[in-house]
């Protein structure tokens, strides 16, 4: 395994996030890439990220392409091993055929980890494609938070979260900054406050509403993301990896109470109103798979 060095943390937490940093790779630049599908340019309809969706397809194309800018603009910036994670819906959204050979690509679910699968202590940096708003968020295109159809509002230590914030947690576990994020005007917002100003983001569209955007075209945005791209990686040493402070209080607003029934079925968890429930972990891993276990008990 790698071998990291981590500086001292900072005595001043901002939000309670406490940056780690670490060294790079001495021996080549390793980048993680997750891509969802919702932050994609040219995607503002729910039939266009669903499988069985008249404009699925299209949207395939315009997310592997995405995912392409990304790993030209992490070659460009010297990288010398790329993983790319399809973070969407059942995690088989990207085109394997279509996509620069130059990354491994990890596809289908269930994974541990979901949209963080692959992520590790010997990554250099990440790379968030296609991201979009936590759910409740004023044009916030297609705007959830990792579930849709169950999750309300995500809190972790009070603090109100979206999936970009949730992921980059995960990465910050393993001492892993996340460096770029390219999505909708909303999320680069919201990332930029929760994560910090120094966090580089392309934004490739703006929400009229949820359903509706005023969008770059695809390859302008490709344009973008590969560029953005390259920058955050190149300046990687600017971004620290992000964490929260131990322990974690995970506090979910389910859609329905019945949701919620069901989770304080699991043993630490405690429902505190009708339809939201709160538990604590030292771990964070351990506190997210625990939350990934309590979405697939809330299914319909």
């Amino acid at each position: 395994m790698k071998k990291r060095s981590f500086m001292m943390l900072l005595s001043i937490v901002l939000l309670q996030i406490i940056p780690l940093g670490s060294t790079f790779s001495q021996d080549g630049l390793k980048v993680f890439i997750s891509v969802d599908m919702e932050g994609v340019a040219g995607v503002a309809a729910s039939d266009q990220v669903r499988v069985d969706g008249r404009d699925y397809h299209m949207a395939r194309v315009w997310t592997t392409s995405e995912a392409n800018a990304a790993i030209e603009g992490a070659l460009d910036a010297g990288a010398t091993e790329i993983v790319v994670n399809d973070s969407h819906g059942q995690m088989r959204n990207i085109i394997a055929d279509e996509l620069n050979p130059a990354a491994r690509l990890i596809t289908g679910s269930p994974k541990p980890l979901g949209m963080m699968q692959g992520i590790d202590d010997t990554f250099d940096a990440a790379v968030f494609i296609g991201y979009h708003a936590r759910a409740g968020t004023i044009d916030g295109v297609l705007d959830h938070t990792y579930f849709g159809a169950a999750v309300y509002s995500l809190r972790i230590n009070d603090l109100e979260v979206g999936e970009s914030e949730l992921n980059a947690f995960i990465a910050g576990h393993f001492g892993v900054p996340v460096v770029m994020i390219a999505g909708d005007r909303a999320v680069c917002e919201q990332v930029r406050e929760i994560l910090g100003p120094n966090i580089i983001t392309a934004e490739v569209k703006e929400g009229i509403g949820r359903t509706a955007a005023n969008t770059l075209v695809p390859s302008e945005a490709q344009k973008k993301i590969r560029e953005k791209t390259r920058i955050a990686i190149e300046n990687r040493g600017e971004i620290e990896p992000f964490l929260l402070l131990s322990p974690y209080r995970f506090e979910i607003d389910f859609l329905y109470s019945y949701q919620a029934a069901a989770a304080e079925l699991v043993p630490g968890v405690e429902r505190i109103a009708a339809r939201t429930v709160v538990y604590t972990q030292d771990d964070f891993i351990e506190g997210f798979r625990l939350f990934r276990a309590l979405l697939s008990l809330a299914r319909p």
